[in-house]
């Protein structure tokens, strides 16, 4: 292991003897600082921001666009971007999901790219929480932490 690995692994060691969602102890100070800020930086910000709250919170759902049968859909449902703009990065292209943020009534197209970022920090923070919660005894590896720095990076795997 490098050093930078060596001092992350050691904060990650003292994390788990205690492990707390609280994002101001060191290793997950530094989790957010290198990885999940990067990865859920999007030219709409304001966007962004509601997109980590609703991360945090346990509270964003993503699903393929084109699945949902036209009645299930409400009529107060608003869409933001659309099949071929992302609304996070403002770019076109092909958007083959859709976030929603907690309860709201309002569904956002993603391009594959955000969705890796996105969905890459969601199994970050579901591992963590399974190991606050007590669900996993082998909690050695920092795996999900790897796919952080690959999608902050931009790499990205076109289908999931």
């Amino acid at each position: 292991l490098m050093i930078a690995d060596l001092s992350l692994y050691n904060e990650f060691r003292s994390w788990k003897d205690e492990p707390t969602m609280d994002r101001t102890c060191p290793f997950l100070d530094k989790i957010y600082r290198e990885d999940i800020f990067p990865c859920l930086t999007f030219s709409k910000s304001e966007l962004a921001s509601a997109v980590l709250e609703a991360v945090e919170n346990n509270t964003l759902s993503i699903e393929p666009v084109g699945l949902q049968p036209v009645r299930f859909v409400k009529a107060s449902a608003v869409e933001c971007g659309g099949p071929k703009k992302c609304a996070l990065s403002g770019q076109s292209k092909s958007c083959k999901h859709r976030i929603k943020l907690g309860d709201s009534s309002s569904y956002y197209y993603i391009s594959p790219f955000c969705r890796y970022r996105i969905t890459s920090v969601c199994n970050f923070f579901t591992y963590i929480r399974y190991i606050q919660q007590g669900l996993l005894k082998q909690q050695d590896g920092i795996i999900k932490l790897r796919e952080m720095s690959l999608a902050k990076l931009g790499y990205y795997k076109e289908e999931l």
